[in-house]
């Protein structure tokens, strides 16, 4: 049965002015005993879920900020993961996500030796005015030289990130930055608009009038010229907010979208297991008391009804580009997709925004553009 894992690592250098992830900085002084804790949950449920589903096909970890942990202390992880979850031998993706500014040639070499054979660097913008303005620890020449350093380190799969509608950001900075993403060539790009959410510092500036973000006609110039450069160059979209050279599509994100079962390890985690899913405490000091109390710190999220499963089903089906599988969704819920959204179906094929085949439903590039507004018409509320 094909599954994955996810490993959540809390920690930051520095939280930066956009982010609602559940990461924190300054807590330095928790990182080792948050690494036993993690390796203590790692081996117990991660060798439960192989016994039941054999070898995971993914792995990943995330945060946060990974590599804001020492060299050893992820490295403990990653042989912790490897030992409990897979035979000798096997390679399966595993993807560690890097902050530029945080890591160098002799770190990036033990991650490669350790079995991690993906790399996804939150670069976000080459520009170091930018890269200021929205709390990034790194340099644009930062990233370039990281990015290098995987290469000579062997990684052959990286994954860099970009963010347009930044505050003050023009259209000649996310060209400029786009320019230099081509000239690193990356197998996969992610681009990302900003938005604002609660209880991230640019939520308190923009109620205190202080955030200046593009227009939104700019903000829309900046995602018609990204998503219209990047296929030019060759990376296929492949979901609402990534591309990739053929075969480098993230084998595991593709797996949230696509109904497969995961397992959240770590403080703040989510899982999708059996159908349910599930999430970790969020409390760093919870999390490591509970584990080495032998405490349950994963509690099931609210339960879904047939509803909101169907909803959920195809909100993320929707967001890649192959889209709702009609036979997995007959499968799944043991009627067929027209007997539901046969209305939505129809009214967004009529103003563009979905195309229709005897397999499948899916986005056309205008729904892309304007996903929220599909995704409105499939709640059946």
């Amino acid at each position: 049965m094909q599954w994955g894992i996810y490993i959540h690592i809390p920690f930051c250098r520095q939280k930066c002015f956009y982010c609602d992830f559940p990461s924190f900085a300054g807590r330095e002084r928790y990182m080792e005993d948050y690494t036993a804790a993690l390796c203590q949950e790692i081996k117990t449920q991660g060798s439960c879920y192989r016994q039941k589903w054999g070898e995971p096909a993914t792995i990943y970890i995330g945060g946060g900020t990974p590599t804001a942990l020492s060299a050893g202390q992820l490295e403990h992880i990653i042989r912790t993961v490897t030992t409990a979850c897979l035979s000798e031998g096997t390679q399966p993706e595993f993807t560690v996500e890097c902050n530029p500014g945080t890591v160098d040639e002799a770190y990036l070499s033990r991650l490669r030796h350790s079995g991690v054979n993906r790399l996804s660097f939150g670069v976000q913008s080459f520009d170091d005015g930018l890269l200021k303005r929205i709390g990034r620890i790194h340099t644009g020449a930062a990233a370039v030289q990281a990015f290098q350093l995987a290469r000579a380190a062997g990684f052959q799969n990286i994954s860099l990130d970009l963010m347009y509608g930044l505050p003050g950001q023009t259209m000649e900075q996310l060209q400029a930055s786009v320019g230099q993403v081509l000239a690193l060539a990356p197998e996969h790009i992610s681009i990302y608009g900003l938005q604002l959410e609660e209880g991230t510092a640019f939520m308190k500036m923009q109620e205190q009038g202080r955030l200046h973000l593009p227009s939104d006609e700019l903000t829309e110039q900046m995602y018609d010229y990204m998503t219209g450069a990047l296929p030019q160059q060759g990376y296929a979209r492949y979901e609402i907010s990534n591309f990739a050279r053929p075969g480098r599509e993230s084998r595991h994100n593709l797996s949230y979208w696509q109904d497969v079962p995961y397992l959240g390890l770590g403080a703040a985690a989510h899982s999708y297991l059996d159908g349910q899913r599930w999430e970790h405490v969020s409390d760093i000091e919870a999390y490591i008391e509970g584990i080495h109390s032998g405490q349950d710190v994963m509690q099931p999220e609210e339960a879904h009804d047939r509803r909101i499963d169907m909803e959920e089903f195809c909100f993320l089906a929707l967001r890649t580009a192959v889209g709702i599988s009609k036979a997995r969704f007959q499968e799944k819920f043991g009627c067929t997709l027209a007997s539901v959204y046969e209305d939505a179906i129809t009214r967004m094929k009529a103003r563009g925004f979905l195309q229709e085949s005897a397999d499948s439903v899916c986005l056309t590039d205008l729904g892309m553009k304007y996903g929220n507004w599909v995704f409105e018409e499939f709640l059946l509320g």
